[in-house]
């Protein structure tokens, strides 16, 4: 994290504390920055994709807690107190009821509450730690977040290998969410992705196979939504300027590399509708306002199978990101031995794979995939609608949050300057 932002941060807490101390004593209302990559992806991808779309470190860190780390099932609840869950809303937190909760206080009496304020994680737990009340239990953020929190203290790491458990295929915890774990407090559960969607009956014979397509206005003529944000789209400019993948954040550092990423957008400015929210490209889309735009999978999954709509993923060269629990810092014990006895039993294979069912994300466990089945509503196979299926990935980015914390800002500068032009 560069010294601008710490300095950044530090102020937000200041002016955060004094307007969410309420937030600290047991409000519900719903600041992602996201310094460490996605600032805006917080409230984008998973609360406005996620949460809509059909849908930090050491205090507290107990290896102990677990009462029996290789029972798969749930321990019985001890007492009635009702532990408080944070997510997004809408359609992706009923499905982590359905798969997560529910199905935990049937097996053990445990009760919850859900507050729906991931959106403001960062600010809310840095005013409680500032008043020393602690009202959350368990929060979902995205990869970003967690690695902020993680930074700050306010996050609890985690052991993975003894608080978790193992993947039904005999693989650790470590091993079967392999490198989607961001971050030492950063407990995976779904991978969504920035792809493209375009509209079949406007694009003619030959629909669109990899990403250039956008850049291509003489074989796809018409509107392009893009996201009002450089994440994403400087990468795919300069992947279709012919950098190699492998080189494009080392180019992208550089102004150099930089100003030709901008200079490629260029191209196609007068082409391009910019968005700031999950639902705009869809229902650009389902308008036939543009021919292609880039969106979260969950909403084009929605637009397609829920909907109806004439329109196609675009998977090549889709931006994976990560969205999970965090645990924060300074629990009680007793709260804390509640929440990871239930961590244990909500995030093992079967779990993650049972979320499948009603959100088009990517179980973060790779024992999960096999066993990913039918939507619960729609009877489809889910599968091939994940963007962690095999066929989907075959050429993926995934969000550098170091390389977006060093240069988001410079990065920034010079994209907003150019929308302004």
């Amino acid at each position: 994290m560069t010294e601008n932002l710490k300095r950044i941060f530090a102020l937000l807490a200041l002016i955060t504390t004094m307007g969410l101390l309420a937030s600290a004593c047991g409000s519900s209302d719903a600041d992602t920055d996201a310094g460490a990559s996605t600032d805006d992806a917080g409230d984008d991808a998973a609360s406005d994709d996620a949460g809509d779309d059909a849908g930090s470190d050491d205090a507290g860190d107990d290896e102990d807690a677990m009462e029996d780390e290789g029972d798969d099932e749930a321990a019985p609840a001890s007492d009635g107190d009702a532990l408080t869950l944070v997510s997004w809303g809408g359609a992706y937190q009923t499905s982590q009821q359905n798969a997560y909760s529910d199905p935990y206080t049937e097996a053990t009496g445990q009760e919850f509450i859900w507050d729906e304020s991931s959106a403001d994680a960062v600010a809310k737990l840095r005013a409680m730690n500032e008043a020393g009340n602690i009202t959350w239990d368990l929060v979902d953020v995205v990869g970003a977040d967690a690695i902020r929190l993680c930074d700050e203290g306010l996050a609890m790491e985690i052991d993975f290998d003894t608080m978790l458990a193992e993947g039904d295929d005999g693989s650790s915890a470590t091993e079967d969410f392999g490198d989607y774990l961001v971050s030492d407090c950063f407990i995976p559960q779904i991978v969504y992705s920035t792809t493209v969607g375009f509209r079949d009956d406007l694009v003619g014979d030959d629909a669109p196979t990899d990403i250039c397509a956008l850049f291509d206005t003489d074989k796809y003529p018409g509107k392009r939504a893009l996201e009002s944000r450089p994440l994403n789209n400087m990468e795919w400019a300069l992947l279709c300027d012919g950098v190699a993948k492998a080189d494009i954040y080392d180019v992208l550092a550089t102004e150099e590399g930089q100003d030709q990423a901008i200079a490629k957008l260029d191209t196609i400015k007068d082409d391009i509708v910019f968005w700031s929210a999950g639902a705009d490209t869809p229902q650009l889309l389902a308008d036939g306002e543009v021919v292609m735009g880039s969106t979260y999978n969950g909403r084009l999954f929605s637009a397609i199978e829920e909907d109806g709509q004439p329109i196609s993923m675009l998977w090549d060269a889709q931006m994976f990101d990560f969205d999970g629990w965090i645990i924060p810092a300074g629990l009680p014990q007793d709260r804390l031995d509640k929440v990871l006895d239930f961590v244990f039993f909500a995030t093992d294979t079967q779990r993650l794979a049972d979320q499948s069912q009603w959100i088009s994300y990517g179980p973060a466990r790779a024992s999960s995939a096999p066993l990913v089945g039918k939507h619960a509503d729609l009877g489809i196979d889910m599968a091939q609608h994940m963007p962690t299926d095999p066929a989907n990935a075959e050429n993926i980015f995934v969000t550098q949050y170091d390389f977006w914390s060093d240069y988001r800002d410079d990065i920034d500068a010079k994209y907003q300057s150019w929308l302004a032009g």
